[in-house]
């Protein structure tokens, strides 16, 4: 079997309202456009393995740098593939963008391999390792206000959630009274939930390193499972600084890219968990190797979750106590699968593991009210 084409497919269409999945949030009717690019890759077979949504910019390299180097390679020899994206073709796409472009290619061809082999990826990685998936309410979207934060919280435990992560407010310029509204959120979420409840916070990487550190110490008593990126991910040394200061778990990954990102902070020993994201840090084949090499530091692993499936997938192939959960971001999640037929879903604060083969994507044309080829040929 050899890889005949790339193909690149632009996606509009009308979503309903509302657009968080969380009754408390918003009761808005109407709909709102909306477009998503999906990468296709063809095979002499008649195979097709698909990916998305991704980026523009992430298109234009695999239209651009990788379609040529793709075609005529076999699709099933992944580990090749890999390599020679990242190592041969660009000196410099070890990060951002290109890493990008490469794991959507990369998460393309495992959906390729599943229909090749008419199985769910997560079983050609080991899996399943679990009969359904824990996941976590991740509350971006919702209101950083105390009173309604406390509301939505409630409503998100209601639903079955055991576990919820809260923004804090961004771009934050350290004032008294900014400090005091990020306490308060954290004090308001704790209190609707209840002391044995897991709560995470997110910082987005957008607070200054002494201010990182006043929040930190203030809220340790909210007992959080943990503090996500306090400080910008290319500050290793201030997460040092935060962990040794204030002894807090700390998350971070999502902008990491590849098992050599991911290693400089397990070998600092900062990270409780590890959140490096298929979609970004070099594809499912990257991720299942920072699971691996995680393991052996003792740090979980619980991806980002910019989309769900590929993400879905590595954690079903995982033990629990290396990747216990999956993010579901309440406002984004719904969005990223719209134009799929069946979109996996939460019930009850759990995830069904997916039953179709391949990554289980598939585009259902009644939602599609158009559809172009891209390319930059």
């Amino acid at each position: 079997m050899k890889i005949t084409d790339i193909k690149i497919e632009l996606l509009n269409g009308q979503m309903p309202k509302p657009l968080v999945a969380l009754p408390a949030v918003t009761t808005d009717s109407g709909n709102v456009p909306i477009q998503h690019i999906y990468v296709k890759i063809l095979t002499d077979e008649g195979i097709t393995g698909i990916y998305g949504p991704i980026d523009k910019a992430q298109a234009f390299h695999i239209q651009t740098q990788l379609k040529h180097i793709l075609i005529g390679q076999d699709p099933l020899a992944g580990e090749k593939i890999w390599d020679e994206m990242i190592r041969r073709f660009h000196r410099h796409g070890r990060t951002g963008i290109f890493m990008m472009a490469i794991s959507a290619i990369d998460n393309g061809l495992w959906d390729l391999r599943g229909k090749y082999y008419s199985v769910p990826v997560y079983r050609l990685l080991g899996g399943p390792t679990r009969e359904r998936i824990r996941v976590y309410a991740s509350m971006l979207g919702c209101s950083t206000q105390a009173d309604l934060a406390n509301k939505h919280a409630k409503t998100a435990k209601d639903m079955g959630y055991t576990a919820q992560k809260w923004f804090f407010p961004w771009w934050t310029k350290g004032t008294p009274s900014e400090m005091m509204q990020d306490i308060n959120l954290a004090y308001a979420v704790r209190e609707a939930v209840g002391d044995e409840y897991e709560l995470m916070f997110d910082a987005v990487m957008t607070w200054e390193l002494d201010y990182a550190l006043k929040i930190a110490k203030a809220i340790v008593p909210f007992n959080p499972k943990w503090l996500e990126e306090p400080v910008h991910a290319c500050q290793l040394d201030g997460f040092m600084r935060i962990k040794q200061a204030t002894g807090i778990p700390l998350a971070a990954g999502e902008h990491l890219y590849t098992r050599w990102d991911a290693k400089s902070y397990l070998d600092a020993g900062v990270l409780d968990f590890v959140q490096t994201d298929p979609d970004w840090t070099g594809g499912i084949s990257e991720l299942t190797k920072i699971c691996s090499m995680s393991a052996t530091y003792g740090v979980k692993v619980c991806p980002h979750g910019h989309t769900v499936s590929a993400a879905a997938h590595v954690i079903a192939s995982q033990p629990e106590s290396v990747c216990p959960f999956l993010e579901y971001l309440l406002s984004w999640a719904p969005r990223q699968q719209f134009f799929q037929k069946n979109p996996p879903v939460p019930i009850n604060g759990y995830m069904s593991l997916p039953e179709g083969n391949g990554l289980g994507i598939e585009l259902d044309d009644a939602k599609i009210e158009t559809r172009m080829e891209l390319s930059w040929d």
